[in-house]
């Protein structure tokens, strides 16, 4: 694992250990960063699930303002905090723990604003407990930013009332799910 592009290229990323968590393949996160192109520049970004931190980092190497990461998984903390003092990007970064239920809560009440919302949750996750998670990055998803669910292959999308699915590309078993917001005069409950 590895910084792709920018500042910091060619990096290596440590991963923590363990079964629990699985890093985004570089081919993977390649293409996820050429799809962006150049909605990255400047952008505030939120790394839910973020394991060891690679799309948020690619992200700050990137050209990106400001990140924040979101794991409850000591072993991901521990190696995250590694990979932001190795690539210098600790001053540009923010460390929630917790559960991402509990901080996109937070989040909401803090009337925070992100452009970028990368979301990397463990394949076998609770389908509701994504699906009130996509809820609720909604309230601070900027109007033309976008969130990106990292899934299986195997699974359709998650539809979401907030979000609109825009378009997802498959990598093997992985698949990408990129979310706009809906906007207010497309929305059931503006009308």
């Amino acid at each position: 694992m590895r910084v792709i592009a920018g500042i910091a290229r060619g990096r290596k990323l440590v991963a923590p250990r363990g079964r629990e968590v699985r890093p985004t393949a570089d081919r993977i996160k390649e293409a996820l960063f050429d799809i962006l192109g150049e909605k990255v520049k400047e952008s505030k970004v939120l790394d839910l699930y973020a394991g060891a931190g690679s799309l948020g980092i690619e992200a700050l190497s990137r050209g990106a303002e400001f990140a924040v990461f979101v794991d409850d998984n000591p072993s991901s903390i521990r190696a995250l905090k590694r990979n932001l003092e190795h690539t210098g990007f600790s001053q540009k970064a923010r460390i929630l723990k917790n559960k991402v239920e509990e901080i996109v809560k937070r989040l909401l009440e803090e009337n925070e604003e992100f452009n970028l919302i990368f979301l990397d949750p463990p394949y076998k996750i609770n389908v509701v407990e994504l699906n009130s998670v996509l809820n609720k990055i909604a309230g601070f998803l900027a109007p033309e930013g976008v969130a990106v669910l990292e899934h299986s292959s195997r699974r359709a999308p998650i539809p979401n009332e907030n979000l609109e699915i825009q378009f997802t590309r498959r990598y093997g078993d992985t698949a990408l799910s990129f979310y706009s917001k809906i906007k207010c005069s497309e929305h059931p409950r503006c009308k």
